[in-house]
Order: C-alpha cells, then structure tokens, then sequence
C-alpha cells in the first residue's frame, strides 16, 4: 500500500535528503516519528474494539533517513492474525437470500471455512465500513505536512549552510 511519488522534483529531493542524512544529523527523522505517533495514536482511538487486541497491535516504523513511515498491523504474524480488520474498513457486501449481493451469477459450491458448512448459499449479512485508517489519516493530514515540512527546510538550510554533525 505504500505509495511513491512519480514527480521528477520529489525524487531529486528524496535523493538530496538522503545524502544529506548520511553527511550530517538531519531534523527529518524526530519530526517523522512524531507525525507517525500522531497517527498511530488517532488510530488506535478510531478503530473499532471489541477486546482491544487489534488496537493494541497497531504499531509504526520510522526508517533511519526519516523519509518513509509505516503505520498499522505490521508483520507477516500480525497481518494473518488481524486479517479481518479489512473487512471492518471496508465493510462487506455479504449473501442475501442465496445470491451474492450485487451479483447475478450463482455458484454452486459449498461454502466453507474449513470446519464449518454453511450450505451452498448461505444468508451472511452485509456489514457497514467502520473506516478508521483513512480518517486518522485525514484528521492529521494539515499538522503532519506542516511539520514535516518546517523539518525538511530547516534540514536544507543547515546543509545549505555548511553546519556539520553536532
């Protein structure tokens, strides 16, 4: 999911940052870990609970230059345990009446997950999105890009000015 941009001015920058980050100390990296915690804490206050294990496992990674940041269920393990929180993001369109809601084609298959049969045409409910990674997102968005941006000029003007290490 994680996204880059294709600008040809984005990734001149991307490149100088990193440079930079491994002449000289940057400012890049602390303000990136506090937007991220800023995100994460929104998140773990959106997302739905029933026992709270979900929002206890959403976690963040800054990297060392403070260029890229992942936020939520990280890790193979994490990932095969919370597989249903898409499902709550998203919401589901569910079987009504023995056919796929939206669909017209019926199969014939049994439905199972493995140790329970539901028939070959269940009656499973649609589930409303309960969104909660694009809202933390979204309520954040203006206090993230203006300190990362305060971040990065403050760390081209100090490598504009010859300031060293310390």
């Amino acid at each position: 999911m994680a996204r880059r941009s294709s600008i040809r001015g984005d990734i001149r920058l991307r490149r100088t940052l990193r440079n930079i980050h491994r002449t000289m100390d940057n400012e890049l990296k602390p303000a990136m870990e506090q937007a991220a915690a800023r995100i994460l804490a929104t998140q773990q206050q959106l997302i739905p609970k029933d026992t709270g294990d979900a929002a206890a496992a959403l976690k963040m990674y800054v990297s060392p230059s403070g260029l890229d940041a992942q936020i939520g269920i990280r890790g193979k393990r994490d990932n095969r345990r919370f597989f249903y929180l898409r499902f709550i993001e998203y919401g589901t369109k569910g079987y009504v009446g023995g056919k796929r809601a939206g669909s017209g084609n019926q199969s014939d298959t049994n439905k199972s997950d493995g140790e329970h049969f539901f028939g070959k045409y269940p009656d499973i409910p649609a589930r409303p999105a309960h969104p909660w990674l694009r809202p933390s997102m979204d309520v954040n968005r203006e206090y993230v890009l203006a300190d990362i941006e305060a971040a990065v000029t403050r760390t081209l003007r100090k490598a504009s000015q010859g300031v060293g290490n310390g």
